[in-house]
């Protein structure tokens, strides 16, 4: 990293989020940059070379996830966080997998997102909790994975799933529940 300027991307569709997150940062002495959807996040990334970068998952368009693969592949690659509303464990996997170094579920402060910003090393495991999934949660965590199978498809998941679309569409608008 370039003679330690920070520079930070924040890939954020929500955009009083990202200008909060933005301001805080950037008292933390990051340099900032915002796009608020996957197009604009690579061209971003190709003016500003991030160090840094938080990435939510659920953009419109493409998911963040694709935005984490082609930050992931640039060199040298920035440490990238992704945050999210739609928390999941096969989306986490998915997300460290492709390259983050950690993920964090919304809501999550400037604090807790600096601290995974600048961990050293991606997370090796997931927190697992003692106690087993509700069925509801199981459910979630089943359709998270299909549905990230087919690289955020609805139609193709819900085909998968054997579900009609708009059912699919009704589940995946709630909160996820619960995990036990």
């Amino acid at each position: 990293m370039n003679s330690g300027i920070k520079k930070l991307l924040i890939v954020e569709d929500d955009v009083d989020f990202a200008t909060a997150l933005a301001r805080a940062m950037q008292k933390r002495g990051f340099e900032i940059a915002v796009a608020h959807d996957a197009g604009q996040a690579r061209a971003v990334a190709d003016a500003l070379a991030p160090t840094h970068a938080v990435v939510d998952l659920k953009l419109p368009g493409d998911s963040g996830l694709k935005v984490v693969e082609a930050l992931a592949a640039r060199r040298p690659a920035p440490a990238i966080v992704v945050l999210t509303g739609y928390a999941s464990i096969a989306t986490a996997v998915e997300a460290v997998r492709l390259g983050a170094r950690h993920y964090l579920a919304k809501p999550a402060d400037a604090d807790e997102i600096l601290t995974a910003l600048l961990r050293d090393a991606p997370d090796a495991a997931l927190e697992v909790n003692p106690e087993p999934l509700s069925v509801a949660r199981l459910e979630w965590e089943h359709i998270q994975k299909v549905l990230q199978e087919h690289d955020g498809n609805i139609s193709a998941t819900a085909r998968a799933l054997k579900m009609h679309r708009r059912t699919l569409q009704r589940k995946l608008d709630k909160n996820p529940p619960r995990p036990v």
